[in-house]
């Protein structure tokens, strides 16, 4: 893949979850026409005709044999063709024009909500992976990718998070704002956001969720 995006959004998934993948582009096109790539973990062939057919770019891998499941998304986005890309998970449900996140990007830092229920519940900073925005390749991207391959023992969020301490993470990580990902435990916990851009239905719940949805 040649061509170079000066914005992009990138997502990507795997045969296991790739029925979310229609209901994810829908969404995202109701509202967005920034360009969008997908990252090919592993698809069906019947998907990759749909791909194909709805993306911009595809960005495909020859050996992942060292990487398996989400740990593929930090090789994602740092083979990104975009100078500003926006790394968004499929369990995201797109309810309005998300392009404004592109402003909230900085120089050298991975863009990340706050991950608000993990914080309050483990009483540290936490930040969610669900939603990544950033600008060509930071040190940190690159610096997270490669412990990535060292250690693929938990989510890549965990990696992440487990690499910084309390002042790294204060050099490495901005906080994006809330309403760019908001996440299915803070429905749970009664928490109220009207200004929501993007819903992230997380864990076996959240899929749950979107089956039902995508059933209505």
């Amino acid at each position: 893949m040649s061509k170079k995006y000066r914005r992009a959004f990138l997502t990507g998934c795997d045969e296991k979850t790739e029925w979310m993948l229609p209901w994810f582009v829908d969404n995202y096109k109701k509202h967005n026409d920034t360009p969008m790539i997908f990252a090919d973990f592993g698809v069906s062939e019947e998907m990759k005709d749909y791909v194909n057919d709805n993306f911009h770019a595809l960005m495909k891998f020859k050996d992942k044999s060292q990487l398996r499941g989400w740990f593929l998304k930090p090789l994602a986005m740092m083979t990104s063709p975009s100078i500003e890309t926006v790394w968004v998970d499929t369990d995201c449900e797109i309810l309005e024009d998300i392009s404004g996140i592109f402003k909230h990007i900085k120089n050298e830092k991975l863009c990340m909500v706050q991950d608000e229920p993990w914080t309050r519940r483990s009483r540290e900073i936490w930040h969610n992976s669900g939603v990544v925005a950033f600008r060509n390749k930071p040190q940190i991207l690159r610096a997270w990718y490669e412990q990535v391959l060292q250690s693929p023992i938990y989510g890549d969020q965990e990696v992440l998070h487990n690499m910084l301490n309390p002042l790294s993470r204060e050099v490495y990580i901005d906080s994006l704002p809330q309403e760019y990902n908001w996440l299915r435990l803070q429905v749970v916990d009664g928490e109220e956001n009207k200004n929501v851009k993007i819903m992230h239905w997380t864990g076996q719940k959240g899929k749950d969720h979107i089956r039902s949805l995508i059933d209505d």
